[in-house]
């Protein structure tokens, strides 16, 4: 490398930090974030005559550091203050960053490297390019630089450069650079759209002004122009790569930077205009007609709204953060100044807020693209090109490149039925509706009122959209994000991008809603048998189909309200179901469905099913073969509804057996249910399963056991307790003990069942010892026979929901011995693993516990709705051992960050727990566990 030449200082009068001025209004005053006059002064004074090039640097990296550590502190206090004013922020973030890196250049070129007589070849442009280029800079954004040279790169320009980056990166910046000439710029850019995008939006910082000026000169004639419709292209490629992998709007940890309706979204549309108009703002998009005057204020609102979520975020976690995690949006929320309001958390609020804004990018885009399509610059939709036979379109409409339009808006609007009218004949045709047709919709909701709700034809209509067409969340999804679908049935605005905040809902309850109606189309359309028989043969049977739709359209319409959801839907079910034409049988089913659309659910999963009395209690609630047949269905689409993985074999093995049961009770009496006919039909199954044992052996078996063994588990269970009873007392050993672990398909879980001699608080301990082992108990039976052992019978699943992998099971069965021979103790070993990821703590689950003397015949039935935690049941487990109460059964659901766990128990003498007293005993102990082990889980 050949060295830098030597040269006298450049003259003072050049030893000033110049800055580009800013793009807009700053958050507080420029000088409060950087004064180039007072900083030029700083450096002149440490740095004047100073010739050891590295103390200079370190010099100057000083004044610097403080210089920034002044001014995000500046800007921070101004943003707390006010936390809404996103525009200003990023442009204060920008301009602090602008003094950065030009007083960097400045250093670098005057007082680290200085030349008086720059040769041709030895200039050196300094270009901010990508989001900092174009002036938006959240607090922990990247600093993106370009250094521009002429020719090859001289030994000065890489001095100048290198000590340029030494002194960013010593400010903790995060900075990408490149080093290139122009040719460069033009090669790099023609093979690569993201390097065009940066440079799409490079923008002078300092240096040569003039090199600067050619690049951005050449961009546009040699690169730009003429390659319009191939970075249109390239760029929704992109875009939908980025949705694919981000996940759907409405997903409710949303990345705000990349996710659907995220600022990406905003920034790819003002990327395109920019390369295709040349515009330097999305205000010069309005005089060119493809955004009207109120769309540029959506597009100015969300924006604004989007960058100070990013913003916040950053602060809040003191780096480049883009995932909106739950515990981020509480922190976010109460930033920003929500509140509680009404019985809704100020998350909820906020949340609500931020997918409504998501669902206005969206439109935008559409907007946007639709109007690029009309000029020729964008491909038409690719279905469009490729099935070119348009289909018959009623009169008063037309095809707009492949997409449905109105042919005359005043013609349209003087029925105001037509604006159900145009969904309608978007379905039937199947094509998309032309964003001109949107925009005449939203802007004429105000044509929705009473006198058209209640319509005959209009009701005809709203009911034919989800009844007829086959695919009805198409149109039920663009009526809700153009206001239709509230204005239609306004009792639904309320839930429109509602999120609930916990683990267990993956969508907003408006997009759950749309996701429920979907579910029941694809049953319909025979597309679930195999995952759904069930529903499936239903379905096929015949059901009200009316009925059905609309119960689930209102399931959740009262969420987000003070009162039980439940109870307030039905009331309002009440009312909205005979404004959209049923009669009035019709509609005492959809209230009833409405009110008890979670029974069916909370039965299966918080009950047991096999105790007669669950099944007979639910036979009188439902009463009606008919209704059972509904209400299952409208379970297993509420539960497939709430998240991509909510649904698995063992929710359908519980809700099939459920149906079969209580069918089975309605149709040939209630008697049909009684332990001794159940206890008959085992026994005999279990004979025919084991007829080569000896007979004297099978007497043995079947008699050991009381009736609820019989009746609680399956026969495959009942034959593995067998053989490993036999196994016990071939051994002779009274201190053995039966493991055996194995898949059980059909659940979605693994089968963990014990067998040893009987001795207090067993069960507590196979609790702790399955905790350990990272198992989570999803179903727990246990059982003494009449000779002195224990049978248990354990589901289990690992962490993330499935049954443990086969080639596991061997390890895990030889660490559960060692801790039930106590050479673990769970109790110690479990104090390291219980605690609650960071992302988990910001949910509050109040606990409740009840007692039920009246829900099973021989038990009382105790139910622990609490916080969900590692070792929680082996905490309630041992609890309940340690006050001698029995426990016979527990039935786990868990719901996300809250779990239900219900305990079929008997004290000491075999009885139910009647007395207040020791109810109270016992509940005050369970919390006093539930508490401790809370404190724990969060130290």
């Amino acid at each position: 490398m050949t060295l830098p030449r030597k040269a006298s200082q450049a003259p003072v009068s050049e030893q000033i930090v110049k800055l580009p001025a800013p793009a807009g209004a700053l958050i507080c005053d420029a000088a409060e974030i950087f004064d180039g006059a007072k900083v030029s002064a700083l450096l002149s004074k440490a740095l004047k005559g100073t010739s050891d090039t590295t103390t200079a640097r370190n010099e100057a990296v000083r004044i610097l550091r403080d210089v920034q550590k002044t001014g995000r502190e500046v800007i921070e206090t101004a943003f707390a203050a006010h936390p809404f004013d996103a525009r200003p922020l990023t442009r204060s973030y920008t301009y602090l960053t602008d003094g950065l890196v030009c007083s960097a250049m400045l250093v670098a070129s005057t007082y680290l490297h200085p030349l008086a007589n720059p040769t041709q070849g030895e200039k050196i442009a300094v270009l901010a390019v990508g989001g900092y280029g174009r002036g938006e800079m959240a607090p922990f954004s990247d600093v993106d630089l370009l250094f521009l040279t002429p020719y090859k790169i001289t030994a000065w320009a890489e001095s100048v450069i290198e000590s340029m980056l030494y002194m960013l990166w010593d400010l903790r910046l995060k900075v990408g650079h490149s080093s290139r000439t122009i040719k460069d710029c033009l090669r790099l850019g023609a093979d690569d759209f993201t390097i065009r995008t940066a440079m799409l939006e490079q923008r002078y910082l300092a240096g040569d002004r003039e090199l600067a000026n050619e690049l951005e000169s050449r961009l546009k004639s040699d690169l730009f122009s003429g390659s319009e419709r191939e970075f249109i292209e390239a760029k929704l490629t992109e875009r939908d790569e980025r949705h694919h992998k981000q996940g759907e709007r409405y997903m409710v940890e949303p990345n705000v930077k990349e996710g659907k309706g995220g600022l990406r979204d905003l920034q790819s549309l003002y990327w395109i205009a920019k390369y295709i108009y040349g515009v330097q703002d999305v205000a010069e998009l309005v005089p060119l007609g493809l955004f009207t005057s109120e769309e540029f204020n959506t597009f100015v609102q969300a924006e604004a709204f989007l960058w100070a979520v990013r913003s916040h975020l950053h602060l809040v976690t003191r780096r480049a953060t883009e995932q909106l995690t739950f515990d981020l949006q509480v922190e976010v929320a109460e930033r920003m100044g929500y509140e509680d309001r009404a019985g809704r958390r100020a998350v909820e609020i906020f949340m609500q807020r931020y997918f409504r804004e998501a669902t206005r990018v969206g439109e935008l885009t559409r907007i946007f693209l639709t109007k690029l399509e009309a000029s020729h610059m964008k491909s038409a939709p690719l279905l469009g090109r490729i099935f070119r036979r348009r289909p018959r379109i009623k009169q008063g409409y037309k095809v707009v490149h492949g997409r449905l339009d109105v042919s005359d808006p005043k013609k349209f609007l003087a029925d105001k039925v037509n604006l159900l009218r145009l969904f309608e004949e978007g379905l039937r045709t199947g094509m998309l509706i032309h964003p001109d047709a949107m925009r005449l919709v939203t802007a004429n909701l105000n044509l929705i009122d009473d006198e058209m709700r209640n319509d005959k034809e209009a009701q005809r209509i709203f009911l034919d959209l989800m009844l007829k067409h086959g695919n009805p969340e198409r149109a039920l999804r663009r009526m809700n994000e153009l206001g239709v679908l509230s204005a239609f049935i306004p009792e639904f605005e309320p839930i429109v991008a509602m999120m609930q905040f916990n683990m267990y809902h993956s969508y907003t309850v408006d997009e759950h809603t749309i996701q429920c109606i979907m579910n029941l189309a694809q049953i319909e359309k025979n597309e679930l048998v195999e995952a759904l028989p069930l529903a499936s043969s239903i379905l096929e049977g015949g059901v009200n189909r009316r009925v059905l739709y609309v119960a689930l359209l209102l399931h959740d319409i009262a969420k987000g309200r003070p009162e039980d959801h439940s109870i307030m839907g039905a009331k309002i079910a009440r009312s909205v179901a005979p404004r959209l034409g049923l009669k009035k049988k019709e509609c005492e089913t959809v209230e009833w469905l409405v009110r008890y659309h979670l029974l069916m659910s909370d039965m299966a999963q918080k009950r047991d099913i096999s105790d007669p009395r669950t099944v007979r209690d639910f036979a009188k609630a439902v009463k009606t073969v008919k209704r059972l047949d509904l209400l299952t269905v409208l379970t297993v689409c509420d539960i497939r509804g709430v998240g991509p993985n909510t649904w698995n074999n063992w929710k359908a093995t519980l809700l099939r057996a459920l149906h079969a049961e209580t069918k089975r009770a309605l149709e040939t009496g209630m008697e049909d249910l009684n332990r001794a006919n159940r206890g008959a039909e085992a026994k005999k199954a279990l004979r025919e399963a084991l007829e080569t044992w000896p007979s004297a052996g099978l007497k043995t078996e079947t008699g050991r056991h009381y009736d609820p063994y019989w009746q609680g588990l399956n026969l495959a269970t009942h034959v593995e307790f067998a053989e490993m009873l036999r196994s016990l007392e071939d051994s002779g050993d009274p201190g053995e003990m039966e493991i055996r672990l194995h898949p059980d398909e059909d659940r979605d879980a693994t089968r963990a069942c014990f067998a040893m001699a009987d001795h207090p608080g067993i069960f507590a301990r196979i609790a702790g010892a399955l905790a350990l082992v990272g198992a989570n108990v999803v179903d727990a039976r246990s059982y003494t026979t009449k000779d002195g052992y224990v049978t248990d019978a354990f589901w289990i699943q690992d962490a993330e929901g499935h049954p443990f992998e086969t080639a596991r099971l061997p390890r895990l069965t030889k660490m559960i011995h060692r801790t039930l021979k106590g050479e673990v103790v769970a109790r110690d070993a479990l104090k390291s693993r219980d605690k609650i990821k960071k992302r988990e703590k910001a949910f509050n689950v109040p606990t409740h516990i009840t007692f039920d003397n009246d829900g099973s015949e021989i038990y009382t039935i105790i139910e622990v709705d609490t916080r969900d935690r590692p070792g929680l049941l082996y905490d309630l487990a041992r609890t309940l051992a340690a006050a001698n109460v029995y426990v016979a059964n527990a039935v786990i659901a868990t719901y996300g960050e809250q779990v239900v766990d219900t305990f079929y128990v008997k004290d000491m003498f075999g009885l139910k727990y009647h007395s207040e007293a020791k109810q109270r005993t016992l509940e005050t102990k369970l919390r006093t566990a539930i508490t401790e082990g809370a404190k724990r889980a969060a130290s």
